[in-house]
């Protein structure tokens, strides 16, 4: 019943459709020009149409914010497609030496489970893509109008049937991924094969000719932990467990962050529980919530494209008649689950088969050396003497999995030499917190995130403990724009850049990571932050019930009495 015609009804009456629906609808095969450019060595870029099919292909081109009074300069930034964060012992040493060969010698951990290089310029991108794809990655669909990279509970402890459920993740990467050739021949042949001729003729068996009217993502979270932030992708798995058997899957559909400031028709969305389904069924669910956004997205405008869009619009129980006339059964009533926080469990862990890991913090993501600690060229000696699997997660840490139990000695000398500490890794706030990288790299950034992160997060640890809430966990994260790259609304407190040096202040989100906070200040410049926190804290620390965490307090008390400022 799944088919790649696309419905009529997805481009309102007297509207166009965008542009990028006319440059997919000509190229299908999502190849544009790419190749002869990048086999051009006079050009540093590339057009401007052909920027927009890269992204389907995994990059971003952009310049160096940091530079641009003295002219751009043109890079690129590279995501790969790593299902569910996991990359083996030999992959996570070719894309470290990608990073220090092709990019700026760091290796971003994305919120989405992935790695990212910065700073590449076009003559190393070709050799970049091709080391890639020699060890046995790929960056196809990491961005662009499709499915993006499927998220899963990375944590070897939480479930007896997590590598299940991994394998589930992959599964629906594999299933969803667009067909097109042009991938493999630009980036692993580097030659031609009559695209050209191709796009006459080419349809995606299940996108279509114009794949979807904006990204698409997936996750699979295992409660109680809710380390995926489940309820923001468009569509969502929770596993239903019984025991050591996996009965099957809640699906939630519709949720987003992504919004744009003063543009009412834009807004974060948590998704909505549609009911239960088994194993079997995950593939065919998968591509049937896909094809209705494909068929009913707003393709004339992309700031409203989103499927969650659709669904707040229609309504869940039309969207849920609309998917099961698809898939030619009705879905099972959803099954009884609890989500009870997010986040990471740092340190030392033993796992179910008796081994053990080990979870790193990785302060915003960033993989590097500094003149205090080398996190780098410590990982690269760990993941190359021990031969660990190693795992991203969602929150931007690294876990190193299935050591053995002799192994940890020998890990921990090596750490410590580089000054990397494998316990008590940090403040509680500090440990729970996340940012986008914004500036320099992000053509969209309207503030810094990731630069001024760590300091900001030192000067609110003075702050709890001036108002005796020292060691206090709130997930706190920053984001350089509203688009939501980390997930900010979620958060108990966040930062949204608003323009440079200002931010919107959101606050309100709870341990479960399943309630959207609130705009309560929108302009709060970064040497104000200690003023506007200072009143809420002092309040919380003496009005606050036993146990009680700073979000809920706030949707408790605060929300009662203020109302919220509106974006």
């Amino acid at each position: 019943m799944i088919n790649s015609e696309n419905n009529p009804e997805a481009a309102p009456v007297g509207k166009p459709p965008t542009r990028n629906e006319g440059l997919k609808e000509n190229s299908p095969t999502l190849s544009g020009n790419i190749l002869s450019t990048l086999n051009d060595p006079n050009v540093d870029r590339f057009s401007e149409d052909d920027y927009e099919f890269l992204k389907f292909h995994g990059i971003y081109q952009g310049d160096d914010r940091d530079l641009r009074k003295t002219g751009k300069t043109y890079q690129f930034m590279i995501r790969g497609r790593l299902p569910g964060g996991i990359v083996t012992a030999d992959q996570y040493i070719a894309f470290d030496d990608i990073a220090c060969r092709y990019a700026n010698n760091t290796l971003r951990i994305t919120t989405r489970q992935s790695f990212q290089f910065h700073g590449v310029v076009k003559s190393g991108l070709g050799p970049l893509m091709k080391k890639i794809n020699d060890s046995m990655c790929s960056t196809i669909a990491a961005c662009g109008d499709v499915n993006r990279n499927v998220m899963a509970a990375p944590t070897p402890a939480t479930s007896p049937v997590i590598e299940l459920v991994q394998q589930h993740a992959r599964d629906v990467s594999n299933a969803l991924l667009p067909q097109s050739k042009a991938y493999h021949q630009i980036w692993v042949e580097g030659v031609e094969l009559n695209l050209a001729e191709e796009n006459k003729t080419f349809v995606d068996p299940l996108y279509g000719k114009t794949y979807l009217p904006r990204k698409f993502k997936v996750a699979f979270a295992i409660p109680p932990l809710n380390d995926v932030d489940v309820f923001t992708n468009d569509l969502g798995f929770v596993a239903i467990v019984e025991g050591d058997q996996l009965l099957g899957y809640n699906v939630i559909v519709g949720g987003g962050l992504g919004m744009s400031h003063g543009n009412a028709q834009t807004y974060p969305r948590v998704g909505d529980l549609l009911g239960f389904i088994t194993p079997e069924q995950l593939i065919e669910v998968s591509k049937g919530v896909l094809t209705v956004h494909r068929d009913f997205g707003d393709r004339t405008n992309r700031k409203h494209a989103r499927l969650k869009y659709v669904i707040e619009e229609r309504g869940v129980e039309w969207f849920r008649n609309e998917l099961e006339t698809r898939l030619g059964y009705k879905l099972e009533t959803a099954r009884p689950y609890k989500f009870t926080k997010q986040g990471d469990q740092y340190g030392w862990h033993k796992q179910l088969d008796g081994k053990y890991f080990l979870t790193l913090f990785v302060e915003n993501g960033r993989i590097k050396d500094t003149e205090t600690w080398q996190l780098k060229t410590a990982l690269r000696k760990v993941v190359a003497e021990f031969r660990p699997e190693v795992r991203l997660t969602p929150s931007q840490n690294l876990i190193l999995t299935n050591v053995q139990p002799e192994q940890r000695d020998g890990i921990n000398k090596l750490f410590a030499e580089h000054k990397i500490a494998t316990e008590n890794q940090g403040s509680a706030i500090r440990l729970a917190s996340i940012a986008c990288p914004a500036l320099p790299t992000c053509g969209l950034a309207l503030s810094e995130s990731e630069r001024v992160m760590p300091e900001v997060i030192t000067r609110i640890e003075g702050l709890l403990a001036e108002t005796n809430l020292a060691g206090e966990e709130i997930v706190i994260r920053m984001t350089g724009c509203p688009n939501g790259c980390a997930r900010p609304y979620m958060a108990e407190i966040a930062f949204v850049g608003r323009a440079p040096n200002k931010y919107q202040l959101y606050l309100g989100g709870n341990e479960a990571s399943t309630r959207l906070n609130k705009l309560f200040k929108e302009n709060v410049k970064n040497d104000e932050i200690e003023s506007a926190l200072r009143p809420l804290f002092s309040r919380y620390s003496s009005e606050r019930a036993s146990g009680e965490r700073f979000g809920d307090w706030v949707e408790r008390v605060l929300w009662k009495e203020t109302v919220p400022a509106q974006s």
